[in-house]
């Protein structure tokens, strides 16, 4: 049973947060979408509503152009029902199953220590808020609603260009008020994956833990030029230093949670003799000192963790498996690759080590590669392969999206800077965004579609921090309205 009005019943817009509300209810994870799926479905017959409810999940809902607007072109409205499923360490919740728990803190809409999903559930109230209304003037409406966004795109990949007619597609997955997308990275997934050899280890060793905490991480794409720490590289960077001074086993690595984020955490159990355990802890002390002086300005507390762990499996890795492991957490590129010469402080193509995991036989290296270049994209692949063929390992790749070039006779982006401005009284930004967006896949599939992408402020997105602005959600509303009431 959903629950409605416990939290956001008394803010405006009232429709909109009434279905954010609702659909907070709803478990939503990539992956995890029938629930959500079949809601939007329910939610269009029950208004009798055309729709269509596809093999991946996407839901398209479909509303005819109010009076006067019936020759204007058709809109599409686009969002994602899946959310990055994060949460702190002490936070006890299940996303497969427990509602997201929100609260407001004055003009803040959080969640209890877990990612919030405004991104993207702010899309699917807002386009829910306007099927539901029947006094919001607008053209023909196709509202899309794509599934697996933050893994890879993969509902937006199976869409059936044969379902949409629209010649215009608004996208509301941006993240800053006046700040509309024009043009966003491509990208793709990449998966080292490492065979590794277990042998028994001596009865005698101790095992302790090592671990990287205290780091803000973020979204890969958004956050990648602010210079903040990646777990997973500053632990290999550890490990190397331990592996190279002392006799230390490997007996389990791990780190990051989703590889479109830029890992906060990692783990590493290693097995030592007791009489390096002192001087570990000292090197592990200058380890602390180097990262707080590098990551000064943008991860001040990040901090090196060595504690005893109980330890029942007595498995190391062997001393190759173990180096070429260590090795690969360094040597796997991360971070900005380039720069644009065309766009200022553009990141034009990047890499995140984002999540490393130990299994039975392998250990695995997932990243994510972003580009508004596909030959750099292709670049920093190959470079992979390369890495992965000097160690034994294998590439896999997949989830490639394409990108999406700057139209510079986009008429949908002259209406939103003439609405903007005359709404707010001030220019709005154009911007290129390293992240990706469906846009890209739209694009490839309707092939000559006008399209722009905006959305309200929303911070630390992908991160247990994320919140949302109620007053920049109430202002991103009515200039959404007053667009498509300027659609003729």
């Amino acid at each position: 049973m959903i629950i409605l009005g416990k939290i956001l019943n008394n803010l405006e817009p009232n429709k909109v947060f009434e279905y954010f509300e609702e659909i907070s209810q709803i478990p939503r994870g990539s992956g995890n979408e029938k629930a959500i799926s079949d809601y939007l479905a329910q939610f269009a017959k029950e208004r009798d509503l055309d729709v269509i409810q596809d093999e991946a999940l996407n839901v398209i809902i479909k509303k005819p152009a109010t009076k006067g607007y019936e020759n204007a072109p058709v809109v599409i409205l686009q969002g994602h029902m899946d959310m990055v499923c994060e949460k702190n360490k002490d936070t006890i919740h299940d996303f497969e199953k427990d509602p997201i728990k929100l609260k407001v803190e004055g003009d803040i809409i959080r969640a209890e220590g877990t990612t919030l999903g405004a991104d993207n559930g702010i899309a699917v109230a807002y386009c829910l808020a306007i099927l539901d209304s029947n006094d919001i003037p607008h053209p023909s409406l196709e509202v899309v609603i794509t599934t697996e966004e933050e893994t890879g795109m993969g509902g937006a990949s199976k869409l059936n260009p044969e379902n949409l007619d629209g010649k215009i597609l608004i996208n509301i997955d941006a993240e800053e008020e006046g700040n509309f997308f024009v043009s966003c990275a491509g990208g793709v997934r990449t998966k080292v994956i490492l065979p590794v050899e277990w042998e028994n280890a001596d009865e005698s060793l101790e095992t302790y833990i090592v671990k990287v905490r205290g780091l803000k991480g973020g979204h890969s794409g958004m956050e990648i030029d602010k210079g903040r720490g990646n777990a997973n590289k500053i632990m290999g960077r550890i490990l190397k230093d331990l592996n190279t001074t002392f006799d230390i086993k490997l007996s389990d690595l791990s780190g990051g949670a989703k590889m479109n984020a830029i890992p906060r955490e990692a783990d590493a159990v290693i097995m030592v003799d007791s009489k390096d355990k002192e001087t570990i802890v000292q090197k592990i002390e200058k380890w602390n000192n180097i990262l707080k002086n590098e990551l000064k300005s943008s991860d001040p507390d990040v901090n090196i963790l060595f504690e005893k762990f109980d330890n029942n499996d007595k498995k190391v890795l062997s001393k190759q498996s173990q180096d070429k492991a260590i090795s690969l957490l360094q040597i796997i590129l991360n971070g900005i690759q380039t720069m644009s010469m065309d766009i200022e402080g553009l990141v034009e193509s990047s890499t995140n080590l984002g999540v490393v995991t130990t299994k039975e036989n392998e250990i695995m290296f997932e990243s994510a590669v972003r580009s508004s270049v596909k030959s750099l994209k292709k670049a920093i692949v190959e470079h992979t392969q390369t890495v992965a063929e000097v160690v034994g390992a294998k590439l896999v790749t997949e989830s490639d999206y394409p990108e999406w070039e700057y139209n510079p006779d986009s008429n949908i982006r002259k209406i939103m800077q003439k609405v903007y401005k005359e709404k707010f009284n001030k220019e709005p930004k154009l911007t290129a965004i390293h992240a990706g967006l469906e846009c890209g896949l739209f694009k490839e599939k309707l092939g000559d579609i006008d399209m722009i992408a905006l959305g309200p402020n929303m911070y630390d997105v992908h991160t247990p921090n994320e919140h949302l602005s109620i007053s920049s959600t109430a202002r991103t509303w009515e200039l959404l309205l007053d667009v498509l009431k300027e659609i003729q």
